[in-house]
């Protein structure tokens, strides 16, 4: 294929994924699982081995037929890292049924109702001074400013994640990998 023609067609490609097209633009590997944008949230993040975790604790709080459902939804999705980052015996506490509403509270504000790009971040961003705020589907807010070539995220605790992978469209929405769980 000649230059003019590869670069026509990265041009065509990187069109598709700033329009949001998962038909044309092909979804990046997390947690080295293709994530295919005709599934849902959670039977990609089951697929993601660098999510296990988020996945346990989406069982254990009951939101599996929620994240299942048509949405869409916006999920900011801790790796197994960020979650190791909490103190020790965190997570195995918050799994245990009579610990159901606060992890459910914690898992919820990792969640927008509706598909937040990361284009639609940065349209936001740019009409209200640099900075970003959605409220989350547990009644929070979320705020987005850019970091470097990225975009941190503060939670209502003063806590930073930083978005390590974005746009990974789903059917009922879209999944941002982020480095740190946030907290209400």
């Amino acid at each position: 294929m000649p230059s003019f023609r590869k670069t026509a067609f990265a041009l065509l490609i990187a069109s598709a994924a700033i329009a949001g097209n998962p038909a044309i633009a092909k979804n990046p590997m997390v947690g080295g699982a293709a994530m295919y944008p005709t599934k849902t949230i959670v039977e990609n993040a089951m697929n993601s081995r660098d999510h296990t975790t988020l996945v346990a604790a989406v069982k254990a709080a009951g939101l599996v037929e929620t994240l299942s459902a048509a949405g869409p939804f916006t999920v900011f999705a801790p790796t197994n890292a960020a979650f190791a980052k909490l103190p020790a015996g965190t997570v195995d506490t918050l799994v245990k049924p009579e610990n159901k509403a606060t992890l459910t509270g914690i898992l919820t504000y990792h969640v927008v109702p509706g598909r937040i790009t990361a284009q639609q971040i940065t349209t936001d961003a740019r009409a209200h001074s640099g900075t970003a705020t959605y409220t989350t589907v547990q009644g929070g807010t979320l705020s987005f400013a850019r970091s470097g070539s990225g975009w941190r995220i503060t939670d209502a605790k003063g806590g930073h994640a930083m978005i390590t992978t974005a746009n990974v469209m789903q059917s009922n929405g879209v999944i941002h990998v982020i480095d740190t769980v946030l907290m209400p």
